[in-house]
């Protein structure tokens, strides 16, 4: 019998305010606009603050 796993669903966190908090704060750290961080933690599936900060640091390396 073969076990599936699924990926716990990390970008709703309980209170939509903190996230958005988040997200504000991730944009004006980097000087991206929040609509570029929400893109990553979309494409990431995860709102893991240090992976979304790995992908910033990826796509700024590239420029």
């Amino acid at each position: 019998m073969a076990q599936t796993h699924s990926k716990a669903d990390t970008t709703a966190p309980a209170d939509p305010a903190q996230h958005e908090d988040e997200i504000a704060y991730l944009a004006k750290r980097h000087r991206i606009s929040p609509a570029i961080v929400r893109e990553i933690i979309r494409r990431l599936g995860s709102a893991d603050r240090s992976a979304v900060e790995r992908e910033i640091k990826k796509g700024q390396a590239r420029r």
